[in-house]
C-alpha cells in the first residue's frame, strides 16, 4: 500500500519506487521440481503465459503440477519499478502483481487449459486481495502476448463470470492487459518454487469452488487458436 493510507492503491509512475537497472541476485539455473531451466532460450516450439493470482509461492506449485507445463517462473509484473525487490513490491509503492510465468508445450496443454486452472484456483473477485493477503501486488491479473491469448482470455473471463453470478459470486476484478510494455522480472532465488523446497509453507492460493468447465462443451474457447506466444529467449530480471 501506499504509506498513510488505509486501503491498497496502485501508485503512478511518478510515484512509483525508480528500482535498479540490474537485479542484485543470480536466478537459479534449473527449476527444482521439473528440471528444467528457468531461464530461456527455451526449446522450440514452447509457449508463455503470465498469470497473478495471489500469493505466488501457491500459484505456481498450481502450475508446475500441471501437466504439459516446462517450467514456472516466479516474479513481478504490471508495476513500473525496474527490477524490484520483494519488500518494495510488498511496499505497494511499485505496482506490481506477484505474478507466475508459465512456460508450456502446447501439444500437450493448451492455454484454454492453463486459464481453468488460473480461474479455479483463486478467487478473482476480490481487487487488491487474495483471501488475508491484502495489497495491490495479490491482485488477479492476466498478461497477454498475442491476439489469440487476448481473446481466449477474454471469452473465458465472460463464461467464468457468468458461473460465478449464477453461483452468488461477485464481478471479477482481474487485471487483463498486453504482456507488451509490461516486463516480467524474476523474484529472488527463495521465492522460485518455494513450496517445493518448504513443503509445509504458507499457501494462499484457495479458489472460489467454482468450476469454468470444458472449453470446448461450453464455446468459449471454441472459436480462437490456442497459444501461438513463442517463448522469450530470455527471461527479463
Amino acid at each position: 500500500m501506499i504509506f498513510g493510507r488505509r486501503t491498497p492503491e496502485l501508485p503512478t509512475p511518478e510515484q512509483a519506487l525508480k528500482g535498479r537497472p540490474e537485479p542484485e541476485f543470480t536466478l537459479p539455473s534449473r527449476h527444482t521440481v521439473l528440471g528444467n531451466p528457468l531461464a530461456g532460450p527455451y526449446p522450440e516450439g514452447l509457449e508463455v503465459a503470465d498469470f497473478g493470482m495471489g500469493c505466488f509461492w501457491g500459484a505456481e506449485r498450481k502450475f508446475w503440477q500441471t501437466p504439459g507445463v516446462w517450467t514456472t517462473l516466479a516474479g513481478y509484473q504490471g508495476g513500473s519499478t525496474v527490477n524490484p525487490a520483494y519488500e518494495e513490491v510488498c511496499s505497494g509503492l511499485t505496482g506490481h502483481t506477484e505474478a507466475v510465468r508459465v512456460v508450456y508445450d502446447p501439444a500437450l496443454v493448451s492455454y484454454e487449459q492453463l486459464l481453468k486452472v488460473f480461474w479455479e484456483n483463486h478467487d478473482p473477485t476480490q481487487g487488491f486481495r487474495q483471501g488475508n493477503d491484502v495489497g495491490t501486488q495479490y491482485r488477479s491479473a492476466i498478461y497477454t502476448h498475442t491476439p489469440a491469448q487476448e481473446s481466449v482470455a477474454k471469452s473465458s473471463r465472460e463464461a467464468y463470470q457468468q458461473v460465478l453470478t449464477a453461483s452468488g459470486h461477485g464481478t471479477i476484478t482481474t487485471e487483463l492487459l498486453p504482456a507488451e510494455g509490461r516486463p516480467f522480472y524474476a523474484a529472488e532465488p527463495y521465492h522460485q518454487q518455494y513450496l517445493d523446497k518448504n513443503p509445509a509453507g504458507y499457501c494462499g492460493i484457495g479458489g472460489t469452488g467454482v468450476k469454468l468447465g470444458d472449453p470446448f462443451e461450453t464455446n468459449w474457447g471454441a472459436s480462437c487458436p490456442t497459444g501461438i506466444a513463442p517463448a522469450p529467449e530470455a527471461t527479463e530480471q
